[in-house]
């Protein structure tokens, strides 16, 4: 069994390093291949110390809301709401890590490094698109109706269905709440202040569910933020 305990994540510096991640993707999302986006992106790695790749995800940089556009997100959403948002914003993505491995040090040592990455450049909000593995809604209509009570942007954030297939949560019937189901790297977010969008898009390909995310840095708690940023300053304990 591998553990995460001693693992560290940074960014990828080769080629290798990015079809490395793509490969980890091909294993964890059915379908998932290299496509122009990560042309453009940074892969984060979390590795063991002799190198074994146990998870990986995207950081797509915009320079400010009005390159969101060119983002993955913008594929399948119609995000103008957020073309006016200043400061620079990171899409992530493609979070996935190795089969098997399910330590739950892989995801703090992932947030420490995105909290290096707002440090290091100033990144006034995090986007992306939160997957559920399995594209019938109807495995996920509980945690679904847990984001719906508590998680949606505004109405004036809302982005507007664009995709061709979607499910829209926001005013059917849908069972209890039960936020067992939300996927670890969503909860995250939404445990600092993290919003998604009221419809659902259904990825036949990928074999995946998701919903867009945004989390703005600064309606992150500050008790929080200290913790994050304190796990940076302390020398990093996970992000290098």
């Amino acid at each position: 069994m591998i553990l995460a305990a001693n693992s560290r994540a940074r960014l990828s510096r080769s080629a290798d390093d990015i079809a490395r991640a793509v490969a980890l993707r091909g294993l964890a999302f059915r379908g998932d291949h290299q496509d122009q986006f990560d042309d453009r992106a940074t892969q984060l790695l979390v590795e063991t110390e002799d190198g074994t790749l146990l998870a990986c995800l995207r950081l797509l940089p915009l320079v400010n809301g009005s390159e969101i556009a060119s983002s993955y997100s913008a594929t399948y959403y119609d995000l103008a709401p957020f073309y006016t948002t200043e400061g620079p914003i990171v899409e992530i993505g493609r979070f996935c890590q190795l089969p098997g491995v399910n330590d739950p040090a892989i995801l703090r040592v992932a947030w420490t490094a995105l909290a290096a990455q707002v440090l290091s450049n100033g990144t006034k909000m995090f986007i992306g698109c939160s997957s559920f593995r399995g594209a019938d809604p109807a495995l996920h209509l509980p945690a679904l109706a847990a984001l719906r009570a508590k998680y949606l942007f505004p109405a004036d954030l809302q982005p507007l269905p664009q995709s061709p297939e979607v499910f829209d949560f926001a005013s059917i019937p849908l069972p209890d709440p039960d936020p067992r189901g939300i996927p670890p790297l969503l909860r995250s977010y939404l445990a600092i202040g993290g919003q998604v969008s009221s419809h659902a898009v259904i990825d036949h390909q990928l074999d995946t569910l998701h919903v867009f995310t945004a989390l703005n840095i600064a309606a992150i708690p500050p008790e929080r933020a200290r913790l994050l940023t304190a796990a940076v300053l302390d020398g990093g304990k996970g992000a290098r």
